[in-house]
């Protein structure tokens, strides 16, 4: 079992702050396991068992606590002392007004209470209201490209072979056990099956799946690529589909609530604003994008382009797409008051190449970091008129 160091961290270091800690992340992405972990942290730290309450929503033995009351009276008679439990529930958003039971736990004043879910919508409307101020997100994500190295340590593969094996397998954790590709494809399937199901359709009445399925191949197949909802609903139109603006703008919110995609908006970086119009849309699992379009070796640069900007987010930034006169840098990311611009492309050799990805970074003109991550194996770790030349792989093993 690999050890989410970074998420394990995040939760000790707001231990015992009267903070609801709520871990959010897609299906699958590794949320049960770091709970686990973090118990067996707990009890290595004096805390006792009868101190720690653990329930899993989608495990069937816990089926009758999905009403909220009964979820309460159940944790309720575990406490027993003025002694501080630590309470986990995994899976939330399977309890209906959940958050009656999460603020009730609140006010008894030695509760620590950390809940997972696989929805952003979770901290939006009435549990957002009712904890606002009082609980810390921590957003989780499949296998960075170091964690999967570090299962892999023991194995003879250099980093780019384990690097291709990544792009063409799956972050997911579980997914690194199954070593014949049929096995990994069901996996895959039945996470976004999952998704699909239990993420998106529970959520609305009437939602046409195979017009779903469509705009999820769609997102796939632009993945790096400038949309509107328009261009979307036109797109999907002149294909066959009937569909209006609305129910674009609708379905693209359940496919991000999920967290099966992330959008990303543009900033203006002379006007430092954010942009109305057009934005880029990221899968959260290249493995799951192979499976629904098959591998695209053509498509490398867009593949890169999205394992960046997952690290980006994994890094904490806040990433947009950078918009200047006559330009585009791929990624504006802010974090602590400053900014860092990224441009990433398969390779620099090309002059013409070099000359387009270093002309939007030349043409901004403050003082913060320029970067070009490439798969060149020759000419990195080199400054090229101020910006900084890092190979992709090396930028993804670094200590940060």
């Amino acid at each position: 079992m690999i050890i989410r160091k970074e998420y394990i961290d995040y939760l000790i270091k707001f231990k015992d702050m009267e903070l609801i800690k709520v871990v959010t992340g897609v299906r699958r992405c590794g949320k049960s396991t770091l709970f686990i972990q973090y118990i067996d942290y707990l009890k290595q730290n004096s805390i006792n068992d009868d101190h720690i309450v653990f329930i899993n929503m989608e495990d069937m033995k816990y089926e009758e606590l999905s009403d909220y009351k009964n979820l309460y009276n159940y944790i309720n008679e575990k406490i027993v002392d003025n002694g501080k439990y630590y309470i986990l529930l995994d899976e939330i958003q399977n309890v209906d007004k959940y958050e009656k039971v999460i603020d009730s736990l609140l006010i008894k004043g030695n509760c620590d209470i950390y809940i997972t879910g696989s929805n952003a919508y979770m901290l939006s409307g009435e549990l957002a209201t009712l904890l606002s101020g009082r609980y810390i997100e921590i957003k989780m994500l499949p296998f960075s490209f170091k964690e999967y190295v570090s299962y892999h340590k023991n194995d003879n593969n250099g980093y780019e072979d384990l690097f291709n094996k990544y792009i063409n397998s799956s972050s997911f954790p579980y997914s690194i056990y199954f070593k014949e590709e049929i096995i990994l494809t069901n996996y895959l399937e039945d996470i976004y099956n999952s998704i699909i199901i239990k993420d998106i359709s529970m959520r609305i009445q009437k939602i046409d799946i195979s017009l779903l399925n469509r705009i999820v191949k769609f997102m796939f197949d632009s993945v790096g690529s400038m949309l509107s909802i328009n261009n979307i609903a036109n797109k999907l139109t002149s294909s066959g589909y009937k569909i209006d603006n609305k129910t674009v703008s609708k379905y693209l919110k359940l496919l991000t609530d999920s967290m099966l995609f992330y959008k990303v908006e543009r900033y203006n970086v002379k006007g430092k604003n954010i942009l109305s119009s057009l934005e880029k849309y990221y899968a959260v699992d290249i493995g799951i994008r192979n499976i629904k379009l098959g591998r695209r070796y053509s498509d490398l640069g867009h593949i890169i382009e999205n394992i960046v900007f997952l690290e980006l987010i994994r890094r904490k930034y806040e990433v947009y797409i950078g918009f200047i006169q006559d330009g585009e840098i791929d990624f504006a990311a802010f974090k602590n008051g400053n900014i860092e611009y990224y441009q990433v492309t398969l390779s620099l050799i090309d002059k013409n190449v070099m000359e387009r990805e270093t002309k939007s970074l030349k043409n901004i003109h403050d003082n913060y970091p320029k970067y070009i991550l490439t798969l060149d194996k020759i000419g990195t770790n080199t400054n090229i008129d101020g910006i900084r030349h890092i190979n992709l792989i090396d930028w993804l093993l670094e200590m940060y």
